[in-house]
């Protein structure tokens, strides 16, 4: 009895990741099981929620100037070259559609190319957990919201399931969008993080805000088209998609108003709360460091 409930296991293990699987990618480091991904996510979660502070409790935050400017500058690099790859490799081909367009399964190298790409956004959404490690590092709790954790806990391993099973196709919609964000948004970081002297450049913050709401909203309507059309692409990504699209812009909206129109208002009616005043000071210029 036992040999065969463990026979159902490991046929059922083997079907899910390795007979689905695309075998172009299924021996792409990490991506032959989630467990290694999901090691990193725990560990990532125990030392932004466990050891980091208790690590930090008696000591005075690091100031890592140096570290900041050089991390955001890859990570603007990186997506840079997320979006290059996604125009010219993908967008500009002849066979590419906006409405739905399908994974290529070939060892081809415009499908390969496009399969790099994927693994390549996924790799960078592990990186973008330092984001956290340094608000930890930098003792600064209060810009690690529930909207910052639980973005970077879900979206190493949604990047790890496109990879092993549709690295390409519509999804990489997404990943183009959320790049392009990110240019912008980790340029910021870069020049906040040479210090006060830039911060008068720095204008346009609260926009950051407002083009990850767009994105949000591009993301639904772009993959609302699935319900109308066919291309082999699977249709039950819009489940996923669609809670954590509205989701997401659900918090970003919240965070917004909380931010700037609660500002605005308290500084027109001349009441300034200073629990608000404080939220707005420190997490209008960190907290948007979530997508």
């Amino acid at each position: 009895m036992t040999s065969i409930y463990n026979n159902s296991i490991s046929n059922f293990y083997n079907y899910i990741f390795k007979d689905l699987a695309d075998p172009r990618t299924n021996d792409w480091f990490l991506i032959p099981s989630p467990m290694p991904g999901l090691i990193i996510i725990a560990c990532y979660l125990y030392f932004v929620t466990t050891w980091g502070p208790r690590y930090m409790k008696d000591k005075k935050p690091y100031e890592l100037k140096l570290t900041l400017i050089i991390y955001n500058f890859l990570q603007v690099l990186v997506s840079i070259y997320l979006v290059y790859e996604a125009i010219d490799g993908l967008w500009l081909r002849d066979d590419f559609s906006f409405r739905c367009q399908p994974v290529i399964f070939e060892y081809t190298e415009p499908a390969m190319r496009e399969a790099r790409g994927v693994y390549v956004y996924f790799i960078a959404k592990l990186t973008e957990l330092l984001d956290t490690v340094f608000f930890v590092l930098r003792k600064k709790h209060n810009q690690i919201s529930f909207l910052h954790m639980y973005h970077h806990t879900v979206m190493p391993m949604v990047s790890w399931g496109c990879v092993k099973y549709y690295p390409g196709g519509h999804s990489t919609f997404v990943g183009v969008i959320n790049s392009f964000v990110h240019i912008i948004m980790y340029l910021y970081y870069m020049l906040s993080a040479f210090g006060p002297k830039f911060h008068k450049y720095l204008w346009w913050k609260k926009y950051i805000t407002v083009l990850q709401m767009v994105q949000f909203l591009i993301v639904f309507l772009h993959n609302a088209q699935l319900l109308f059309t066919d291309c082999n692409y699977p249709k039950f990504s819009i489940f996923f998609v669609f809670p954590n699209a509205w989701f997401f812009l659900y918090l970003f909206n919240d965070f917004y108003v909380k931010a700037y129109r609660r500002k605005k208002y308290d500084e027109n009616s001349g009441k300034l709360n200073n629990n608000d005043n404080k939220y707005i000071r420190d997490d209008s210029f960190k907290e948007k460091k979530n997508i």
